[in-house]
């Protein structure tokens, strides 16, 4: 296997809102700062269509847009971003090793800001109008659906909650329970009024079979309600709340701590539970998976990677 001898100040993972931020910070304190990515440059934030929400752009900006703002600031100050691929992250005391496309790279502190992806219902229409009419963020894209008819899919808490957001907005929301209910029943009552206005629509045990478009835009859902013959509900756009996936997987094997679902647990410096290892964004534990949010994370998160590298400078 390949070494690499020399040894950087600090290797961020990921190279989304959350990274590009930490590494502007990092490098205006001097601190050679390295990304690896082994996807998007921008992360989520770069193949969204439109971020409505973030602050300083009242007319919106293009996701594509704002991460390569990011990149290039980042790159202005010194921040060098690689791709590759992280599959492993090991702690020597002072120092940790990671596996970089089977490459040993040597650091003195790490950014974990891998991000995290939404769980997909895997149907015709999903992954081809995302962005389209096809959302995971109901705080990042509700807005645009004021006075119009929503479908939800899901059945637990993010489901049930995001709908309860949605209804600020929506004429209509038909919530799409796959088999049961799985929400708390804290969250249900809350609910209830808009069902019984008729706001609401709760429709189970639903089969959620294709997201039908006309010319590119959202038109309908074709599902199958109680084993019934299929049949579409019109809408003109679709949120999906079935459940993240934390891009965590390279951490199974390592004694970094995970939360029941695999987002990396912090304290409140946002060091994990390896000493020198520090996590930010839509990856850990707590985040509130949103950009703005992700991107204060990310300031954070590199103020306290400069103090434990003065104190392990200071040690040594």
């Amino acid at each position: 296997m390949e070494v690499q001898t020399k040894i950087h100040d600090v290797v961020m993972v990921g190279a989304g809102p959350s990274a590009l931020t930490a590494s502007i910070y990092t490098t205006r304190e001097n601190i050679e700062t390295i990304l690896y990515e082994k996807s998007t440059i921008g992360g989520m934030a770069a193949i969204t269509d439109m971020v409505d929400n973030y602050p300083g752009f009242p007319d919106g900006i293009e996701g594509m847009t704002l991460a390569s703002k990011l990149q290039a600031q980042a790159e202005r100050f010194g921040a060098v971003i690689d791709f590759g691929e992280i599959s492993e992250i090991r702690d020597n005391g002072p120092t940790k090793t990671l596996i970089v496309d089977g490459a040993e790279v040597q650091a003195k502190s790490v950014l974990i800001a891998t991000g995290s992806d939404y769980k997909r219902v895997g149907v015709p229409g999903e992954a081809e109008l995302f962005g389209r009419g096809v959302h995971y963020c109901a705080t990042c894209d509700g807005a645009f659906y004021k006075q119009k008819r929503l479908v939800v899919i899901g059945g637990g808490n993010s489901a049930f909650q995001e709908t309860l957001f949605l209804t600020r907005f929506a004429r209509h929301i038909d919530l799409l329970v796959r088999s049961e209910i799985r929400a708390s029943d804290v969250i249900v009552k809350d609910l209830q009024p808009f069902v019984d206005s008729g706001q609401v629509t709760i429709h189970m045990p639903t089969q959620t079979k294709e997201i039908v478009a006309v010319d590119g835009k959202v038109t309908g859902v074709r599902v199958s309600v109680n084993g019934g013959d299929d049949t579409i509900i019109e809408t003109d756009g679709v949120f999906v709340f079935v459940g993240l996936l934390p891009n965590t997987g390279f951490l199974k094997s390592s004694a970094i701590e995970l939360d029941e679902i695999g987002l990396i647990k912090t304290n409140e410096h946002l060091e994990t539970s390896m000493k020198g290892v520090f996590a930010s964004g839509d990856v850990r534990s707590g985040a509130t998976l949103q950009i703005a949010s992700a991107v204060g994370e990310g300031a954070s998160a590199a103020l306290s990677i400069r103090e434990y590298l003065d104190n392990l400078n200071k040690i040594s």
